[in-house]
């Protein structure tokens, strides 16, 4: 077929000219370009602390960092930690945990090639290794879940049921795999129930739970291997709500390390709500200066850290021993991490989702549910349970894609209709 020649076009005389048969290849070349830049994928990166009480925040444009203790987040220079062996954090629910004893971080999610996979991180040798797991009848993809401080046991709630895997004190992967063993029914209403779960004196608590009262949780204790009878009050209207929940580390040194203290930030980031389960109370504290319901936390002794959907840390310090001193406490940004991965906290994020406050109000991403299927991954609470942004009361945790499929898909459509 005989091609028809297009004239140039001719711009004025301050312009090169440009002809329009060079368009497409100097399209395409940009496009190319944009998938060369580095990008974070959504819900890819996790924080944690180690033993000493650095910061270590993984999966951020293909790097590691230990950001250091609180006293170095605001002028302090992370350190690059990225090692060999390291996940390719390429999930949209990677999420981290801490086995004290060991000074291991365990990260799930972060494979999506291997989606039942545990990567631990050793924070003493800095190395990494991923550890084979059977998953059986359990979903990786549709999870939350707690280590238990004193047994290194997973328990994950899943579709209705209780789940729990046996880390043993890995600080290292082993040759042979480990398992997902089906513990039976959570013997509370899972219906739409988007599970929030934090540990504290090896029992496992969980908020807005369908049909409990505000400011109070149910209970599953760990160690004998059974649901309390009735939720448990703890002196304080927290409310009812989707949220996120975690731990506040302790100091092996003191009780052995085990956690007394728990941290309930609702979707709609209005307090951060700290109940104390040995003497059933709470404190009620700032809400996070980025309100996210996509954000994750994670604590140690003295800090709690929320990760927002676009990367950003902030942070807010704790007192264990000053109550006065943690009600005039506010949110700070992680200002060291932040300036080094470019990212920066706001007033609220663009990828976060809104709350119902309703107890059990998800619809969209259910890792606990008994009702729902399991999707594609969304570090909200949930390890991958497909939830969009928009789902009512569900933490979800997309995160912001910088190049969306269908936006990249466009530009190369267009790039071709040009040839």
């Amino acid at each position: 077929m005989a091609c028809t020649k297009i004239s140039p076009l001719h711009l004025s005389s301050s312009h090169h000219i440009v002809s329009v048969l060079n368009m497409p290849s100097l399209f395409l070349v940009t496009l190319l370009s944009l998938f060369a830049a580095p990008t974070a994928l959504a819900g890819s990166s996790c924080i944690a602390f180690d033993t000493n009480w650095d910061l270590l925040a993984f999966g951020y444009n293909g790097k590691d960092y230990n950001v250091g203790t609180s006293d170095q987040w605001t002028s302090g220079k992370p350190t690059d930690i990225t090692a060999s062996g390291r996940p390719p954090f390429d999930g949209t629910d990677t999420k981290c945990y801490l086995a004290q004893f060991y000074n291991a971080v365990y990260v799930l999610g972060a494979d999506t090639a291997n989606p039942a996979n545990i990567y631990i991180y050793d924070a003493t040798a800095k190395s990494w290794t991923m550890q084979t797991v059977t998953a059986g009848g359990f979903d990786p993809t549709s999870f939350e879940a707690i280590l238990d401080h004193d047994t290194n046991f997973f328990y994950a709630l899943s579709k209705g049921d209780l789940w729990s895997l046996d880390m043993q004190s890995l600080i290292a992967a082993q040759s042979s795999a480990i398992a997902w063993q089906d513990t039976g029914a959570a013997e509370i209403d899972t219906t739409n129930y988007d599970g929030v779960m934090a540990i504290a004196q090896n029992h496992i608590f969980f908020f807005g739970v369908p049909g409990v009262a505000a400011g109070s949780a149910p209970i599953y204790v760990i160690h004998f291997g059974f649901w309390q009878e009735g939720a448990q009050s703890f002196s304080s209207n927290f409310p009812d709500s989707h949220g996120q929940a975690t731990s506040f580390f302790v100091d092996s040194g003191t009780n052995a390390g085990v956690q007394n203290e728990i941290a309930f930030i609702p979707d709609d980031g209005s307090a951060t709500y700290v109940i104390n389960v040995d003497t059933n109370t709470t404190q009620t504290l700032a809400g996070p200066s980025t309100v996210d319901a996509n954000a994750r936390y994670f604590a140690s002794e003295t800090a709690l850290v929320q990760i927002a959907s676009n990367g950003a840390l902030i942070w807010l310090p704790y007192n264990p021993t000053d109550s006065g001193a943690n009600t005039a406490a506010t949110w700070s940004p992680v200002t060291a991490l932040n300036s080094v991965t470019n990212d920066s906290p706001g007033a609220s994020a663009a990828s976060g989702g809104s709350s119902s406050g309703t107890s059990g109000s998800s619809t969209g991403k259910s890792g606990a549910s008994n009702t729902a299927a399991g999707g594609s991954a969304a570090t909200g609470s949930k390890s991958g349970s497909g939830a969009s942004p928009s789902s009512t009361g569900s933490s979800g945790a997309t995160r912001n894609i910088v190049w969306g499929s269908g936006t990249v898909l466009g530009l190369i459509a267009a790039a071709l209709s040009l040839l």
